[in-house]
């Protein structure tokens, strides 16, 4: 099954956009491979507001925020997950407005145990379990814990008085790309319960982290499972041809010659998440870096 992705996302850095009611995206002008034309940051409510998730330390897009929020005051600052392109902007806008901090909790795997690409700085004022709320006089959010990119990944489900189904969903489901899961605080079996988690909703909007909004999401989460599913069969057939390998080394034939180089070690993180949740169901065994079909 194809996913349907959504590329065609003009917004520039700095601009405010209303993407629903009561809600605004800024664009930070972080672009990369993993973070497409940059991180989204959402305003949510008018007179006063929350940021969800304030980007990278980057002084314009600090400015941009405090710009589009003139005349208003930011009173919460929710943060869906601990990696650099979204939570270390928060010291700083804290810092403008004296806004309190809401967030799953720290980054969950120490920089020596694999968790490198965190922010291990952050620590939320306010620790939000799933199903916590946060709410204001028109709208509240509902965080859903959706580990698997990220083991403190939140998702957020608002609500108004004039909008339901409209989700926040960070960098578990983006509208431009599949994600990548990173072990050991990546975790591909969480990230498959997770994506069942969502699909039991019945949202009509999704608002990534990366990405354009994302109406009609059903769809869209089926063919991320169902090409996950297809995925994990195709590292077994690898497996299984090569007898033993790494995950390093099953990319070429996983992947195929044509991946951008920039993306190769993204796509061996992603398929040693693939061996190991195979590991774990016992059609694969392991040792050291090394893995071959059970």
């Amino acid at each position: 099954m194809s996913i349907p992705f959504r590329r065609d996302d003009t917004l520039q850095p700095g601009v405010v956009e209303n993407v629903t009611h009561g809600v605004r995206r800024i664009l930070c002008a972080n672009p990369g491979p993993f973070t497409f034309r940059g991180t989204n940051t959402y305003l949510i409510g008018r007179g006063e507001v929350a940021v969800l998730d304030p980007g990278p330390e980057d002084a314009a897009h600090l400015a941009a925020i405090l710009r589009a929020t003139q005349g208003e005051r930011i009173t919460r600052i929710l943060v869906s997950h601990t990696h650099r392109d979204h939570s270390p902007g928060v010291a700083a806008l804290a810092a403008a407005t004296g806004a309190r901090s809401f967030g799953f909790g720290p980054h969950l795997t120490a920089p020596d145990a694999g968790g490198e690409g965190g922010d291990h700085a952050f620590r939320p004022d306010v620790t939000l379990p799933d199903g916590a709320a946060v709410e204001d006089g028109d709208w509240r959010v509902t965080a859903l814990h959706t580990p698997g990119h990220c083991a403190n990944h939140l998702c957020f489900a608002l609500e108004t008085e004039r909008e339901r189904g409209v989700l926040f969903s960070a960098d578990h489901v983006m509208s431009w790309s599949t994600s990548v899961v990173s072990p050991p605080d990546g975790d591909m079996a969480a990230y498959m319960a997770s994506l069942a988690k969502l699909a039991a909703r019945d949202d009509r909007l999704y608002l990534p982290g990366h990405g354009p909004p994302l109406p009609d999401p059903s769809p869209f989460v089926a063919a991320l499972a169902a090409h996950r599913l297809e995925r994990e069969a195709k590292v077994l057939d690898a497996l299984r041809a090569a007898r033993r390998a790494t995950a390093r080394e099953l990319v070429p034939p996983v992947y195929g010659p044509e991946l951008d180089p920039r993306l190769v070690n993204g796509a061996a993180r992603s398929l040693l998440a693939h061996l190991i949740k195979l590991a774990a169901e016992g059609a694969a065994l392991r040792d050291g870096d090394s893995f071959e079909a059970a």
